[in-house]
């Protein structure tokens, strides 16, 4: 039996290479080996690159399984241990453990990166991170990392019939999904952490809302202090804000209008913590500078009322990020892959009367996207707009903004551009740590509400095949790029520099294949070219890939199975 496979080996901070000798892992008894039938690049894979141990996921699990198990788990690759990347994956079953009991020989699967109650210190276990993913021909699962003690399954059985493309490129379109459709807190956390600032003179009203948590730590007065501890009981008494522990609190309430005093609690809500910003009738003298990607990375929420009630502030919340009939929604940065994605979405959401700006700088990105999206548009009647903001202005004001884009001035100018109940969604991943100055005020006179995720659920998942298999979605629409292994590489090189307008699909098997565009395929392979649905790919074209491919570019272990 063949023990070695090709493999994109991550090992250390930007060392990333092709390894053509890297083991097969034999199958434990819990386990499986599947052989992966294509991949989708991702941009976090790129993250990973940058940062490889210093990222959250690769780091090493802490809690929610037995070390006897990662001990006994070759695919498990913590720290500084080299790695596979690769999260978009759908692979086919070839080898099962006697104990296995969820997934059988021959199944397909499509696997669900994030195994989220597997604890690293900041994040949590993941797929292509702190264990190998599927940028390599056979990939080793261990159901007791995948599936979780209560019976969470991330491995999904895929129907037979869709392609392999269009299953891998599931999990990208999964996590815009959930952008849109993740429930949003709307109510303080019952029995909650809950931190309550006060300033000077200032009564806290409405903590009725508010049930008594594990720990409710007060900064006021001594009056200030008496009258909350007669509605909560024992508190902790706290004379300095900033000197409270940081992620630690589920709700924040401050009731004053100090910048400094928010900017100082900008790392004391926990994940999906919502600091609540009660004026009483003032206004904050300037811009308070905010960490805006914990709305992504953390899920925090700024919210806040221009009255004496925190109660109020929480009805500024909506139920999900989910567009509405009739708005006027921008995306900026929307020629990138993630970007093409949320107009596409948009077009095929179901809305009525819906107007979109379509925002970019690259000039060939937005004509390439609107070719795609303008015969979409016009089934669905929304009105759809084109801009270079370097050439036009990108005139607001709109309902709903989706920032595609790193960067946190963005945010910035997405409120200035906001019409009254706007909602702002973060989708791009802006590092934590960065601050930016935003117009507090304008968030809470009109009700602005900033949102943001990161990565998908199951349900997302589901949905999205849901959608794959009854024809509602083409998720080919995002493909850009095709390779085998050999072309992974300069497939992870062009995402990086962003220099391709959509996905790119890495097909394993095809283990010398270079990096090859869609426009390029016509010159040197017009057979599959002809198969392409007036430039954009297929499951005929993937058929006539894999066909003509296979003598092409498949060898060794890749080609034909284990031997």
């Amino acid at each position: 039996m063949n023990t070695m496979q090709t493999a994109l080996e991550l090992t250390g901070p930007g060392v990333l290479a092709l390894n053509a000798k890297k083991a097969i892992y034999p199958v434990g008894p819990y386990q499986a080996l599947a052989r992966v039938e294509a991949v989708g690049l991702c941009f976090s894979d790129i993250k990973l690159l940058d940062q490889f141990s210093e990222h959250p996921r690769k780091s090493a699990l802490v809690a929610g399984i037995d070390p006897a198990v990662l001990a006994d788990y070759p695919a498990y690759k913590p720290n500084g241990l080299p790695t596979v990347p690769g999260h978009e994956a759908v692979c086919t079953i070839v080898a099962t453990g006697d104990k296995t009991r969820h997934c059988r020989l021959g199944q397909r699967m499509l696997i669900q990166a994030d195994c989220r109650w597997l604890k690293t210190d900041r994040s949590n276990g993941a797929f292509g991170y702190n264990v190998e993913g599927g940028l390599q021909q056979y990939v080793l699962l261990d159901e007791r990392v995948f599936v979780s003690p209560d019976g969470v399954n991330n491995l999904l059985p895929v129907d037979e019939k869709l392609g392999r493309s269009a299953v891998a490129l599931t999990e990208p379109w999964a996590c815009v999904e959930s952008a849109y459709t993740s429930p949003e807190r709307q109510t303080p956390l019952s029995g909650g952490r809950l931190l309550i600032v006060l300033d000077p003179g200032r009564d806290a009203t409405g903590l009725e809302a508010f049930a008594p948590g594990r720990t409710t730590c007060v900064c006021g007065d001594s009056v200030q202090r008496r009258r909350i501890a007669e509605r909560f009981g024992d508190v902790v008494w706290c004379e300095d804000a900033a000197r409270t522990p940081d992620e630690a609190f589920d709700d924040v309430v401050y009731f004053g209008s100090d910048a400094a005093m928010l900017e100082a609690l900008n790392d004391k809500p926990a994940n999906g913590g919502i600091v609540n910003v009660v004026l009483g009738g003032r206004k904050l003298a300037r811009p308070v500078s905010l960490g805006v990607g914990r709305a992504h990375y953390s899920g925090v929420r700024w919210i806040g009322t221009p009255g004496n009630d925190a109660r109020d502030s929480y009805a500024m919340i909506p139920d999900n990020g989910e567009i509405r009939d009739g708005e006027r929604i921008l995306v900026a940065g929307a020629g990138g892959p993630m970007g093409q994605m949320h107009v596409i979405r948009a077009i095929g959401s179901g809305k009525t009367n819906l107007t979109l700006v379509a925002a970019d700088f690259d000039e060939k990105r937005l004509a390439n996207l609107r070719k795609k999206a303008e015969p979409m548009a016009r089934s669905s009647q929304a009105d759809l707009k084109w801009v270079n903001p370097a050439n036009d202005p990108v005139d607001g004001p709109f309902d709903y903004v989706a920032i595609m884009a790193p960067v946190a001035a963005l945010v910035a100018e997405a409120i200035e551009k906001s019409a009254p109940h706007a909602r702002i969604n973060i989708f791009a991943g802006i590092p934590a740590a960065v601050r930016q100055p935003i117009d507090l005020n304008a968030c809470i006179e009109r009700s602005v509400f900033i949102i943001g995720t990161s990565g998908s659920r199951l349900s997302d998942m589901r949905r999205v095949l849901d959608k794959l298999a009854c024809g509602r979605l083409d998720t080919n629409s995002s493909v850009e790029a095709v390779c085998g292994m050999a072309g992974a590489v300069e497939g992870m090189a062009a995402v990086e520099q962003r220099a391709l307008d959509g996905k790119i699909i890495v097909y394993p098997e095809l283990e010398s294949m270079p990096l090859i565009s869609l426009p390029d395929l016509a010159a040197r392979y017009p057979e599959i070219a002809a198969t392409l649905d007036h430039g954009r790919w297929t499951l005929e074209a993937e058929n006539a890939l894999l066909t003509l491919g296979r003598p092409l570019f498949a060898c060794g272990v890749g080609a034909g199975g284990l031997s």
